[in-house]
């Protein structure tokens, strides 16, 4: 009997070190064929946190991915969850990274005489690494995030995990990903630093929304909608400035952004027109519930009441 347990731990070891082994192989193929088409990367990152290989981001992505289907799945005949401890301390944490990310940003390219129109990837020394190492966490805040969606499932606000919802947040995580490992500084720094400080604003009113008392004071939330906006324009502006006033930075990354950041802009007015502009029917004001669910700046669809909040018409 010895014999045969020890041969079955022989063979469950072989296995597990095939498995280990073919899983690497895997890894240095896929790598090696992310290197070939966007080629080598910046050498000042490597070695940092999740950025080697490309597979721990594809599999958080894909897990995020499985959580939704499987927990809608899961709550289908469940009641909802509350969790307002929960989102009060999550909402706080993002708030708090947030700002961190917003002041380190302005620091770090105040020092480095960062040029506002366009600014290479070499030319500011250390400075390139502070804002490398912020935007790090910037990356990594985009895995947190995914806690946006986990909420809507748990609090069964299914209808607001929508296209756009997902969309977002699992691509922002991945290309993300690519911007470390290729441009983690430069030019990179102006749409994190505008991102940082509408996301203080955003979850400061998500946190403050949980608490009913407080509800009456947020009569700010129909201008983040503007400032979402204002946010991915600006953006595209400054990403262009630097394709017509070149200074080193990559122009293939330019004209991604600009192109990703073009998405959002055309699917957020495309709902803020059916939302905002368009007069509402009888039938629709008819059947108007006596409380609405918060629209805290993005859309129902994507940022609105993100973590499966409502709000009454005296908070409005």
């Amino acid at each position: 009997m010895d014999l045969i347990a020890s041969r079955l731990r022989r063979q469950k070891k072989g296995q597990l070190s095939l498995s280990r082994e073919t899983l690497k192989a895997f890894d240095r193929e896929v790598n090696a064929f992310v290197d070939y088409m966007f080629g080598p990367r910046d050498a000042r990152v490597r070695g940092w946190f999740l950025l080697d290989s490309y597979l721990p981001t594809f599999f958080l992505t894909g897990a995020y991915l499985l959580c939704i289907w499987l927990g809608n799945k899961f709550m289908k005949n469940r009641p909802p969850f509350s969790l307002r401890p929960h989102l009060i301390v999550y909402n706080l944490g993002i708030t708090l990274l947030s700002f961190y990310m917003l002041i380190e940003l302005i620091l770090a390219t105040w020092e480095g005489g960062y040029n506002l129109q366009c600014q290479n990837l070499h030319s500011a020394g250390e400075a390139d690494i502070r804002v490398a190492k912020v935007l790090w966490w910037y990356y990594f805040s985009k895995v947190i995030e995914f806690m946006d969606t986990i909420f809507f499932v748990l609090r069964k606000k299914s209808s607001q995990i929508t296209f756009l919802h997902v969309y977002h947040h699992a691509t922002m995580f991945n290309i993300w990903w690519c911007v470390l490992n290729w441009i983690p500084c430069g030019q990179s720094f102006f749409g994190p630093t505008l991102n940082s400080f509408i996301h203080v604003l955003m979850y400061s009113y998500y946190g403050l929304s949980v608490i009913p008392s407080m509800r009456k004071y947020l009569w700010w939330k129909k201008y983040l909608t503007q400032a979402q906006l204002i946010q991915f324009l600006l953006t595209i502006v400054h990403t262009l400035s630097a394709a017509v006033k070149p200074c080193g930075f990559p122009f293939g990354c330019l004209m991604f952004q600009s192109s990703y950041m073009a998405t959002l802009v055309i699917l957020f007015i495309n709902f803020y027109i059916k939302t905002y502009r368009k007069a509402p029917s009888r039938t629709a004001v008819k059947e108007t519930p006596a409380t609405t669910e918060i629209k805290n700046g993005f859309h129902k669809d994507y940022f609105a009441a993100a973590n499966g909040l409502q709000n009454n018409k005296k908070a409005q």
